[in-house]
């Protein structure tokens, strides 16, 4: 028997703390290799991190709402001997993985294997079965070095896993009075929602909430962020809240503060004639084969940024003031700002400029759902090159805004609206977009930004022809 540490890693590039959402388990608890331990909230993410051990919980070292710095005790356990595996030969820190594309299985010590801490892990039954496979085993046949408990041994009951929600929902729920864990999750994966929690609080189905960040403002009394029980509490709650500027909060307001005093910003602007981007995107929805895609304008916007990022590379770059140099990439990680109940992220779609149509569609699907539920990865946020925000959602019709710190530009989308238009001599109604780019002006001049920009116009003015012009 010994006493083993696992100490909090760094889900993501350069993090420094985090904060514990939920406990999965408590002292005492038998738990397997990759068991889910606990949630943490990151300045980027909320991440689930797995056992790095099978073996007994014999302290866990912080309360739910404490902040951790990294590399500092998070759980002890017992290892080896009943209910646990042998001690792992190797240190007790977890071997790190640097990116979740490495997608390295190899085993660290006997009761020990790396995983990738943060984006999602099999069971230990998946990983012996996954290792068997690659030596050369049947699938489905026990492999022999499979670990087989003695008759003789006491079969340990293992803990229940916590469900799995977001923070904001799990906070609504407690301001509600709703046990969570009674709760069945409807959303992905069996993700709990706030339509279930608003169901068990009223007894009754509820209509699901649009979220904010595709939520079109259409006039006076659209729907603003105070309704419902937000509504009653503006009305009748303290004058004033103090909010924590912590997680996705601090590192927005670091990196607005980083970006606005370490780049020196420019931006231009156009107005476009979108009247064909909006025609190909309704045409394109008819088509059976693409029904289960979620087209939308900013698909074509995301095709168009990557198109002129190929044409002007000098646009995807980064400026190293270390060095002194700037840093020209010729791939695009293409940041989308979304709006999420935890705050502004920008997670990136990698190799973006490597997607057609249908990638472009699919990659944006994943990307806006997995932030809207609170499951966007570390690895997905680090690593933007160019970025889109996009406003006109929201009924704004343009905006200039702030660089993520680390890019050479990003471009905001105004809302698509009928507007009158000058064609061969005569004004008719045509559906008009309004596009601002921001650019660091230390390695973007005016006369790239200005050529960036108007590729993306004539792009969407013709998307038809730039896609097939490829």
């Amino acid at each position: 028997m010994s006493e083993e540490i696992f100490l909090l890693p760094d889900v993501g590039e350069g993090l420094t703390e985090a904060e514990i959402v939920t406990w999965k388990v408590q002292v005492g608890d038998v738990v397997t290799l990759n068991q889910p331990l606990v949630d943490i909230e990151t300045a980027k993410a909320t991440v689930e991190l797995p056992s790095p051990y099978a073996g007994t919980v014999v302290a866990l070292h912080g309360n739910v709402g404490d902040v951790l710095e990294v590399h500092k005790p998070l759980i002890t356990f017992e290892v080896g001997g009943t209910g646990g595996a042998p001690a792992p030969e190797a240190p007790s820190t977890p071997t790190p993985v640097k990116e979740a594309s490495d997608k390295q299985e190899g085993s660290v010590g006997e009761g020990r294997e790396a995983v990738l801490i943060g984006y999602g892990v099999a069971n230990e039954d998946a990983v012996v079965t996954r290792k068997h496979r690659r030596q050369g085993g049947t699938p489905g046949a026990a492999p022999a070095s499979a670990p087989v408990a003695a008759a003789s041994e006491p079969v340990a009951t293992l803990p229940s896993v916590a469900p799995r929600s977001t923070p904001p929902v799990r906070l609504y729920a407690k301001q509600n009075g709703v046990d969570i864990s009674s709760l069945t999750g409807t959303g992905r994966d069996g993700l709990i929602t706030r339509v279930d929690v608003e169901q068990a609080v009223g007894g009754a189905p509820s209509a699901p909430r649009a979220p904010r960040v595709s939520a079109p403002i259409t006039g006076p009394n659209t729907t603003s962020r105070f309704v419902g029980r937000e509504l009653e509490s503006w009305a009748s709650g303290p004058k004033e809240e103090r909010i924590p500027v912590k997680g996705v909060l601090r590192s927005m307001a670091e990196a607005m503060v980083q970006s606005a005093f370490t780049q020196p910003r420019a931006a231009v602007w156009v107005r476009v004639d979108a009247t064909r981007t909006m025609d190909l995107v309704a045409s394109l929805k008819q088509q059976p084969n693409l029904a289960d895609l979620r087209l939308s304008p900013l698909t074509i916007i995301a095709l168009a940024v990557c198109d002129a990022a190929r044409h002007f590379p000098g646009v995807n770059s980064s400026f190293d003031a270390a060095a002194n140099e700037v840093i020209v990439r010729r791939s695009v990680n293409l940041g989308i700002a979304a709006n999420t109940p935890r705050g502004l992220i920008v997670p990136n779609i990698k190799g973006a400029d490597q997607l057609d149509l249908v990638g472009m569609a699919s990659a944006l699907q994943v990307l806006v759902d997995k932030a809207r539920e609170g499951t966007t990865t570390p690895n997905e946020m680090i690593g933007t090159t160019l970025s889109i925000t996009n406003v006109g959602p929201f009924g704004v019709d343009a905006a200039i805004p702030i660089l993520p710190p680390g890019t050479g530009a990003i471009l905001a989308v105004g809302q698509i609206a009928k507007a009158p238009w000058v064609v061969d001599d005569q004004v008719v109604v045509r559906q008009v977009v309004e596009l601002a780019m921001a650019f660091d002006h230390r390695q973007v001049d005016g006369a790239m930004a200005s050529a960036v920009l108007s590729h993306i116009g004539r792009f969407l003015h013709d998307p038809a022809a730039a896609i097939i012009a490829g």
